[in-house]
């Protein structure tokens, strides 16, 4: 049988989940204030820039004529205590003479890092520290990671038919798309979460995709093109719409030698053209990730097609994987068949924490690959 404690944390993490996709690069973050064994009062971090979830939950006390005075606040991430596009939370909560404190996780932020919970106890509240601590951290792994490690968090996506193939031959108006609209429409969410979208060249000159968040709720994610040759057209949606997002153009320093007017054309348009060394290649993806993560580019989404999503299994860099199958079987119109470059793998992939999710007659099936 779970506690009342164990009750109401619970409830702020659903709560917190509420923020995924608008508060990004924040935490998402969730909140309950209990007084004599009822709540009075809840929040969460709505958007990137907004109250956090402890002054959401406050002013929701008093909307509702309550005094949180004495009462027990749940939270999943310790609160804040310094300055920033808000006020410290450590100071609303004082302010509101709360009796109780209970933190499921600490913030491993620089600024914070238990400075916020210690605060309160020099005050005088009460506070507990690691209740759900294990769900509150992989509710938002990537914060973690970044705060951690300095290093970006991976998200392979892709779309696929019941035979593994990733798009049709010969598409159509009514065959450009092997997921349903609603599956789409989760996959912008994905974007919206995300400070990076990355792609093949060959995904960009089969498909012209924009790779921008739709609706972009101001959301302006770095679209990222790995392009050995140079080879983006100029006409391209992705280089046609620099001003709605920007572009970064990773390739080899010979191609950059040999296509110089290109790639002043390109730079023309308002895109970033980045050379690497020639005899970089087997450290390439590592080092476009550690250049995305110095840029502080928290999570980066990857939307290529099978070899490039091959590539990041390869090297085992991949720290989510979200896969929409859609009920269809392509057979002989079906083309970029992800079983064949995967087949090539060393070694399997089992995935852990895995969610099952329906959209229309679509299965999306997410996890996070096992660590050996």
């Amino acid at each position: 049988m779970i506690s009342q404690d164990e009750k109401f944390m619970a409830s702020a993490l659903k709560l917190a989940a509420k923020g995924i996709g608008s508060v990004e690069p924040n935490p998402a973050v969730g909140c309950i204030i209990v007084k004599a064994g009822q709540m009075i009062g809840k929040g969460y971090h709505k958007k990137f820039g907004g109250s956090h979830a402890e002054i959401n939950a406050i002013e929701d006390c008093r909307a509702l004529s309550i005094k949180p005075e004495g009462g027990t606040m749940y939270v999943t991430l310790e609160p804040c205590c310094h300055h920033g596009k808000t006020g410290p939370c450590t100071e609303a909560i004082l302010d509101a003479r709360l009796a109780r404190v209970v933190v499921a996780t600490p913030d491993p932020s620089p600024h914070a890092g238990g400075k916020g919970i210690e605060q309160l106890r020099q005050a005088g509240v009460r506070v507990d520290v690691g209740l759900c601590e294990e769900e509150a951290q992989r509710l938002n792994a990537p914060f973690f990671k970044y705060a951690t490690t300095g290093k970006c968090w991976v998200v392979l996506k892709w779309a696929q038919s019941l035979d593994g193939k990733l798009a049709y031959a010969q598409q159509s108006e009514e065959q450009r798309w092997i997921s349903s609209e609603l599956s789409r429409k989760d996959a912008h969410k994905l974007r919206r979460r995300v400070g990076a979208v990355l792609v093949g060249i060959n995904t960009v000159l089969a498909d012209d995709p924009m790779l921008t968040p739709r609706p972009s709720k101001g959301k302006k994610p770095l679209r990222v093109v790995l392009d050995n040759e140079l080879r983006i057209p100029l006409k391209s949606r992705i280089l046609r719409t620099v001003k709605t997002c920007p572009v970064l153009i990773c390739t080899r320093q010979t191609a950059l030698d040999a296509q110089g007017k290109h790639a002043e054309r390109i730079a023309k348009r308002g895109a970033e053209v980045l050379a690497r060394a020639d005899n970089a290649q087997p450290a390439h993806l590592r080092g476009v990730l550690d250049e995305l993560s110095r840029r502080g580019v928290q999570q980066v989404l990857v939307e290529g097609g099978p070899k490039v999503l091959t590539s990041f299994l390869e090297e085992q860099l991949a720290d989510e994987i979200c896969v929409y199958i859609a009920p269809k079987i392509l057979a002989g119109n079906g083309a970029a068949y992800i079983a064949e470059p995967v087949a090539e793998l060393w070694a399997g992939v089992d995935l852990e924490h895995v969610e099952v999710r329906t959209f229309a007659e679509d299965v999306r099936i997410s996890g996070r690959p096992k660590r050996t």
